[in-house]
């Protein structure tokens, strides 16, 4: 099996890494279109946003198949989501805005898609710089997943951004926000489950110890005598008069 894991994670990290391939020789042999630049920072956010989803599917896909194996691919998948995401920002602070930290300023208050872009960086940030072991001793299982479940407000968030980026056709964005809800509806609907069960096992405990109470007192009643035989006189006691 650890074999196979192996295997399985050199296969991604090389599938992972071919559509920064891609664009690169696209980029150098100019067939990324009229604006290339554009294009390669909209191709970066959109590979970290199919990274995110990915990542997302992770949990539904073990519970739906059974394969075990599947979480330890998941941090490989989530840090190539942050990736790209780097390389989304990279190619918007450098080649779209040349560093210029005061337009760059205004372009995140001004423009909603930005703010919401720049939030959705921030929190994957403390996602990525947490996904080590030692991080996960240092914090703690339980507050080590708790920093992590905010990868669901994250995708949230980047849904967003890229609809509010979209200015004419939003039918890529909208199949982006179904995925996104779906996957958000597995996971209530899964969170919601134990705890319905348990109430369920609950109250039918409840009602099976309530039943056999009730039958243990009838039972009891039924067999019981009802009144205990005394013991017999004695002759010689002097309540006994002979004549």
């Amino acid at each position: 099996m650890d074999r196979r894991i192996a295997w399985a994670k050199a296969t991604l990290l090389v599938v992972s890494l071919l559509p920064l391939v891609g664009y690169v020789v696209g980029f150098m042999r100019d067939m990324l279109g009229a604006n290339p630049i554009e294009a390669v920072t909209r191709g970066m956010g959109i590979w970290a946003l199919n990274f995110l989803l990915v990542t997302l599917t992770i949990t539904p896909l073990r519970r739906l198949t059974g394969w075990s194996w599947l979480p330890r691919l998941r941090r490989m998948l989530g840090l190539f989501c942050f990736f790209y995401a780097c390389l989304h920002l990279t190619t918007y602070l450098w080649f779209d805005q040349f560093f210029d930290w005061d337009a760059i300023l205004k372009d995140i208050v001004k423009r909603p898609f930005i703010t919401a872009g720049m939030c959705a960086f921030t929190l994957l940030v403390s996602l990525g710089a947490t996904s080590t072991n030692a991080m996960v001793r240092r914090l703690g299982g339980w507050r080590w997943q708790a920093l992590h479940r905010t990868v669901y407000l994250i995708g949230v968030v980047a849904v967003l951004h890229y609809r509010w980026m979209v200015k004419a056709d939003t039918t890529q964005p909208v199949i982006y926000a179904v995925i996104l809800l779906t996957l958000l509806g597995l996971r209530a609907w899964w969170g919601w489950q134990p705890q319905a069960d348990r109430a369920k096992n609950l109250g039918y405990r409840w009602w099976a110890g309530s039943s056999a109470a009730i039958e243990a007192a009838r039972f009891s009643k039924a067999e019981r005598p009802l009144a205990e035989p005394g013991p017999p006189p004695d002759p010689n006691s002097t309540c006994w008069n002979g004549g």
